[in-house]
């Protein structure tokens, strides 16, 4: 039989005064049986921190099914009684890397995801959960209940991501020597060539959640990103803010939002801005749900009067889990741009597919997109109207093996062509960042 050593702390040992004068009490034989029911007392009686060692003594066990038990009955005790949810979901996600079928645990980490404000992962593990095909119909209703709760999810809360990305072409310009045009060839100076560098990345969001009746809330969101290099020359960040009501019915979501933005390029202001848009969310199934967003944004370009707009867009999603460790989706999109030059205006159509995949504790990404842009005019300067076909690709690895306080490494690598009849927006680039991020 398989036993754990348990050393009593010295206010638990014979006595309970812990003096020198106390003989050391010898170690505590207890078989796994016996640590836990140790543990669950120690919890029940308020002392996590002699819970949550035997737990964890126990999530050592090489036996499969002990270690699991003790790493989910610690998730709930870190969750439910000591207010640790975002703990509590790496040790989920340790139960998912060796048996990512387990119904149960993929809704309790579900929960934790709503309790963090995750609301788009929360539903991703429902989807999950129910592509399992083990769920009983108590269960089911279950999942009907958590998803029709994540209007209770976290108030308030935020996320941050950096990384080292080193870039074959940061200003996203061509290669060539020379640009034609109606008046002859112009030679390029270096500045306006490609150029490659080793930049921070920079992503950041923080959000505020406060209801607004039983079935609404108001979701205020800031976000930024930047791509900052030594010489600042080609730094590029932007700021959003967004305010606006979300309305739940039943499993399905709106959220209605519109706020100001800014972008700076080269440490200089380049355009600002105000948008809004509307969200619809809708569950096809068990394993399958719709996306569809409808937007509106005018936008002030700082550095060209002519390049001021206002751009119409619109897409349809489907994200559908294929099983409880593998899944994917795809967009389509269209957008219209109404410059105040029509050699900017322009109506951009696409699409974008990708492909998610845990192995082990690596969680691995692959997505693909293209777009194709055609302007209503050509500009005067060059002798051709601007028709682009744009190809990117980008795989991404997130390692949970290697994790402290819910943050793990990331890397991703990501390649772009632009193919444009216009010789200045005709550009390839590859790209890759290696970082720290959530590690769930």
């Amino acid at each position: 039989m398989l036993s754990v050593v348990w050393e009593p702390s010295a206010q638990q040992s014979a006595g309970g005064s812990g003096t020198s004068g106390t003989p050391e009490a010898a170690p505590i034989q207890l078989t796994a049986a016996q640590l836990f029911q140790f543990a669950d007392a120690a919890r029940d009686a308020g002392d996590y921190a002699a819970a949550e060692a035997a737990y964890r003594a126990l999530a050592g066990n090489p036996d499969i099914e002990l270690r699991t038990e003790a790493r989910f009955r610690l998730a709930l005790m870190l969750a439910d009684r000591m207010q640790r949810p975002r703990d509590a979901a790496v040790e989920l996600r340790r139960i998912l890397d060796e048996k990512p079928d387990v119904a149960r645990v993929r809704l309790e980490l579900a929960r934790m995801d709503a309790m963090l404000g995750r609301l788009g992962a929360a539903e991703r593990e429902f989807r999950a959960a129910q592509a399992s095909g083990q769920l009983p119909p108590d269960v089911e209703r279950a999942v009907r209940f958590y998803a029709s709760a994540l209007a209770a999810a976290k108030p308030l809360g935020g996320s941050l991501e950096l990384a080292l990305a080193p870039d074959s072409n940061i200003n996203r310009a061509t290669r060539a020597d020379t640009l034609g045009t109606v008046i002859g060839d112009f030679t390029l100076s270096d500045d306006a060539k490609a150029q490659s560098g080793l930049g921070l990345s920079v992503r950041a969001q923080g959000y505020v959640r406060l209801p607004i009746g039983s079935k609404a809330r108001m979701l205020g969101r800031i976000s930024g990103s930047g791509d900052f290099y030594r010489t600042g020359q080609f730094d590029d960040y932007a700021l959003a803010l967004q305010l606006g009501p979300e309305f739940q019915s039943g499993a399905d979501r709106v959220t209605l939002s519109g706020g100001p933005s800014w972008r700076w390029f080269g440490q200089k202001a380049f355009s600002r801005g105000w948008g809004a848009s509307a969200v619809y969310q809708h569950p096809m199934g068990k394993r399958t749900q719709l996306r569809t967003e409808a937007a509106l944004s005018r936008l002030d370009n700082q550095r060209n009067d002519l390049q001021d707009s206002t751009i119409y867009a619109g897409a349809l999603g489907i994200d559908r889990a294929f099983s409880a460790r593998f899944g994917g989706g795809g967009q389509i999109r269209l957008s219209r741009t109404a410059a105040r030059d029509p050699g900017w205006s322009d109506w951009t159509g696409g699409g974008s597919a990708y492909l998610f995949r845990e192995i082990g504790r690596t969680t691995l990404v692959l997505d693909g997109s293209y777009a194709r842009l055609e302007a209503d005019e050509r500009l005067f300067l060059y002798p051709r109207k601007r028709v682009d076909d744009r190809f990117a690709v980008g795989l991404s690895a997130t390692f949970r093996a290697i994790q402290w306080k819910g943050i793990a490494p990331f890397l991703r690598l990501r390649a772009e062509r632009n193919r444009s009849t216009v010789g200045i927006f005709d550009f390839s680039r590859r790209a890759a960042e290696v970082g720290l991020t959530s590690a769930f």
